[in-house]
């Protein structure tokens, strides 16, 4: 089969005279599908190995066409399904949360390895958070989905982050929306001071949960 990736699968939808769209949300839900049952499965291989689940809870989303258009006219392009496909990579949105930020980097690296995903980028906001405060491991990862007749590599993005990562981020996104990205000052250092406390608690309980560890080891 033909192996394309999701501009030239645009350009063909509209060749042969088929909703160019709705190919494309068929596109983003499949590769959920596909990246979701890897990571499940991947947990299972790694509750079976070392009896522990690094993930917490998977949370999964495509971006609604009102928020596309919206982030395409804040780029300063039109409102196009090539320019959707060329300039926004987190249509497809998939959120991994666990319980250590150990289990960050290791899921990455799983993640990674799978023969079948090609990892374009990578931004690392745990190291390097932003000015904001927010901290998450991204990943843009594109995967084979396999149609009758062709093969389309399809664009996703993969957040990796904890549970205290998750809940500063959640409400910061509540924030932005409330203030239109433009929050009170007062505000946006009390979040900032809030992100140091989540980075501390981080900290605390990967060196409470190796403790526990060591503990059951030595028993």
């Amino acid at each position: 089969m033909t192996t394309m990736d999701q501009a030239e699968y645009v350009h063909q939808c509209r060749n042969e005279g088929i909703d160019t769209w709705n190919s494309m949300m068929l596109l983003y839900n499949s590769a959920l599908k596909e990246i979701g049952t890897k990571v499940e499965i991947l947990n299972d291989e790694f509750q079976h190995t070392h009896q522990y689940n690094p993930i917490e809870y998977v949370k999964s989303r495509v971006k609604s066409p009102e928020s596309i258009i919206k982030k395409l006219k804040r780029y300063g392009y039109s409102d196009s399904i090539e320019n959707m496909v060329t300039y926004c990579n987190d249509i497809a949105g998939l959120r991994i949360v666990c319980s250590f930020t150990s289990d960050i980097y290791r899921l990455a690296d799983m993640i990674g390895r799978q023969n079948d995903i090609t990892v374009i980028s990578v931004k690392d906001y745990i190291r390097n958070p932003k000015e904001s405060g927010y901290k998450s491991y991204h990943m843009l990862v594109s995967i084979p989905i396999f149609l009758s007749d062709k093969v389309v590599d399809t664009k996703i993005e993969i957040q990796i982050r904890t549970i205290a990562m998750d809940f500063w981020a959640s409400l910061e996104h509540k924030i932005y929306y409330k203030f239109e990205g433009h929050a009170p000052d007062y505000i946006s250092k009390d979040l900032r001071e809030c992100s140091g406390i989540v980075a501390m608690l981080d900290a605390k309980m990967l060196s409470l949960n190796e403790a526990i560890t060591e503990a059951k080891m030595e028993d």
